[in-house]
């Protein structure tokens, strides 16, 4: 039977379930990575876990998001990974090596290989024919320790491209477009395939951009096929005996198709405050520019940063904008170095940065008061930047050196057309700063952990009630993200600190969450949160479900819910309830008490429930309403348990 790529790696990786679309499969993760927001707790997980080193084919720790080292919270986080990356048998990748997308990119991708990571960019890989997919940490902790990934059976949608790209135009350009086409809602449980006779005229470091951003629209992953290109490409990085073929069988089933003509592309923009809010940059052209910030998982190549300077080379930034440019690995910054680009880039005016995430998560340069930055990275969300007033918009690196030499929003194919950047037949190659490769997956097993005193124990959450009795402790709208449950920036250094990060919940979305939620469960009360659409878009933070557990939230009631948070949810033991009518939504009020009786016989039933709600305001008010949840038997388990690693430890997975 004809298969397409994403039912080709499926198959070949399937442990248990049918490959039908909706059911619950599991798949063998061949590689697994963290970076040191998330990778922390990931390995106090994986050591909770008992085992002896990390069984994964690959197994990688990033140290690329929290760089600045403001105290000691972030110096001690990056000796504990040290320490328990040599303990396991996992590469370390030292701070100063580069982002985690990008090297793994670079260094690790195997065409057909399965990559699961706690990032949400994780599926940056499927530019080079991986399934490669973000999750949680403990989901990631699981795969070290050899377990399977759990996952809903995807739909596929074809993404057909045709044409070729003109000058001025890019890969950012493309994945606005797809976006602005499937929006950031609806897509959950689907995966994109691109193909079509458009995709030789893409080199893997735009073909990873395009996938990276698929992660903006609530899909499991995207993926292109592994080709001549491909190989060209392992082959100039010294890792040709990497490449395998990967294309679709001849008239390979699709659940859907979306064509684009890559010569009818345009330079594109994502507006405040979402990824999904696309216009033509024609239609902003003029509009005045503040800050302008390039680099990011998504564009921090070779080929990109050459095109920025190639761009600003014997020109200087207009004197009204503020330039940064951060590089995604020591390979760029030395090819870009080695070419003189590095000084064409300086000598314009532009700030050089770490190799790190660094802008991109809010850890510095934010932005001033009101002030409109272009960045070529995934998120534009309330905040993120650091800067609440601030006007953030996502480009390509062509508009964003355009707006950096004019100061004002400006198409770049008004100015000089930029030169088109040829890959190198060969990369400059030094793995110097990943370490351990030597003992990878075999580990060092006398080695001391390092744990500083920023560093806690992973909380375990207690079975489900028979009957939640509990608070509307808060009600929030919709495209709730991750950074506004628990905010990212300066507030991550405390992500192995639970208690301590705890008390940031909704910090910017209810400054008084943390102390009612705190006086409800101290009460005895069960916390429960109401959302609308699309809750828990964004990062695949686990701590958003895990620090709302450690505060006595046991169920949230959702118009709709994201997938990775809609998976973290259950693993730290929080329900995940849908309203069976959306338009319930709209009789709940915060600080109403809701009741659901026999919970756990729901759980192990079809998931429907009544919920009684009761508002004293001068009279009692009383009525009910119904929610629901799907799980499988296995999820079933978990939340009867109180979350995945309760039920681990008791035998119950």
């Amino acid at each position: 039977m004809a298969q397409n790529i994403v039912e080709k790696i499926l198959s070949a990786h399937l442990v248990s379930g049918d490959m039908k679309p909706g059911s619950e499969i599991a798949i063998r993760i061949d590689q697994t990575l963290t970076q040191d927001a998330t990778g922390t707790m990931a390995y106090l997980q994986f050591e909770s876990m008992g085992l002896d080193r990390v069984k994964a084919d690959l197994a990688l720790s990033y140290v690329d998001h929290n760089t600045i080292q403001v105290g000691f919270e972030n110096a001690d986080d990056h000796a504990y990974l040290r320490s328990v990356a040599r303990r396991y048998g996992v590469i370390f990748s030292r701070p100063g090596n580069g982002i985690c997308h990008q090297l793994h990119l670079e260094r690790f991708g195997k065409p057909g290989a399965t990559l699961l990571g706690s990032d949400s960019h994780t599926p940056t890989g499927g530019g080079i024919g991986m399934v490669a997919i973000g999750a949680g940490g403990i989901d990631v902790a699981v795969a070290m320790g050899g377990g399977p990934f759990h996952l809903t059976c995807p739909k596929v949608t074809r993404v057909e491209l045709t044409g070729t790209l003109r000058p001025g135009v890019s890969a950012k350009d493309v994945i606005l477009k797809v976006i602005s086409a499937l929006t950031t809602q609806g897509n959950v449980g689907r995966m994109l395939e691109y193909g079509g006779a458009g995709v030789a005229g893409l080199g893997i470091p735009s073909r990873a951009t395009i996938t990276n951003m698929g992660a903006e629209m609530g899909v499991t992953t995207s993926v292109f096929p592994s080709d001549e290109t491909t190989r060209r490409f392992l082959k100039a990085q010294g890792r040709e005996a990497d490449w395998t073929e990967l294309v679709a069988d001849a008239y390979a089933g699709y659940d859907d198709l979306l064509e684009i003509d890559l010569g009818e592309v345009e330079p594109m923009a994502a507006c405040p405050h979402s990824p999904g809010n696309v216009a033509t940059v024609s239609s902003l052209a003029g509009k005045k520019v503040n800050q302008v910030l390039i680099g990011s998982c998504t564009n921090s190549s070779y080929r990109d940063l050459k095109t920025v300077a190639l761009m600003l080379r014997g020109k200087k930034i207009h004197p009204e904008v503020e330039v940064s440019i951060a590089p995604g690995s020591r390979q760029v910054v030395g090819m870009l170095a080695k070419e003189g680009l590095l000084g064409d880039l300086v000598a314009a005016g532009a700030r050089i940065l770490e190799n790190a995430c660094g802008f991109c998560i809010g850890n510095h340069m934010s932005p001033g008061t009101d002030a409109v930055s272009l960045r070529t990275s995934n998120r534009n969300f309330e905040g993120r930047s650091g800067t609440r007033s601030a006007h953030v918009y996502l480009v390509s690196p062509e508009t964003a050196a355009a707006a950096a030499l004019t100061g004002v929003f400006t198409d770049a194919r008004t100015l000089d057309a930029p030169q088109a950047v040829e890959e190198p037949p060969a990369f400059d190659v030094d793995d110097s700063m990943f370490l351990f490769r030597e003992t990878a997956g075999v580990g060092v097993a006398d080695t001391p952990i390092v744990r500083g005193p920023n560093i806690g124990e992973v909380p375990k959450g207690a079975p489900l009630p028979d009957t939640l009795d509990g608070i509307a402790a808060i009600k929030v709208g919709d495209k709730i993200t991750t950074d506004h449950i628990m905010p990212a920036g300066a507030r991550l250094k405390y992500r192995s600190n639970i208690p301590q990060y705890a008390k940031y919940v909704f910090e910017h979305v209810d400054p008084d969450f943390f102390a009612n939620a705190s006086a409800n469960r101290d009460a005895g009360l069960a916390n429960i949160i109401v959302a609308g659409e699309s809750y828990g878009q964004g990062s695949s933070r686990e701590h958003a479900a895990m620090c709302p557990m450690y505060l006595g939230v046991r169920a949230l009631i959702a118009k709709s819910i994201e997938r990775i948070h809609w998976a973290n949810l259950i693993n730290f033991g929080i329900v995940p309830f849908t309203f069976v009518n959306p338009d319930d939504y709209n009789r709940v009020r915060e600080g109403d008490s809701l009741t659901i009786p026999n919970l756990r016989e729901i759980i192990k039933g079809d998931g429907t429930a009544t919920v009684t709600l009761k508002r004293t305001q001068k009279r009692t008010i009383s009525m009910k309403f119904a929610v629901s949840v799907t799980l499988s038997e296995r999820q079933k388990k978990i939340l009867l348990h109180g979350g995945l690693l309760a039920a681990v430890a008791k035998g119950g997975v």
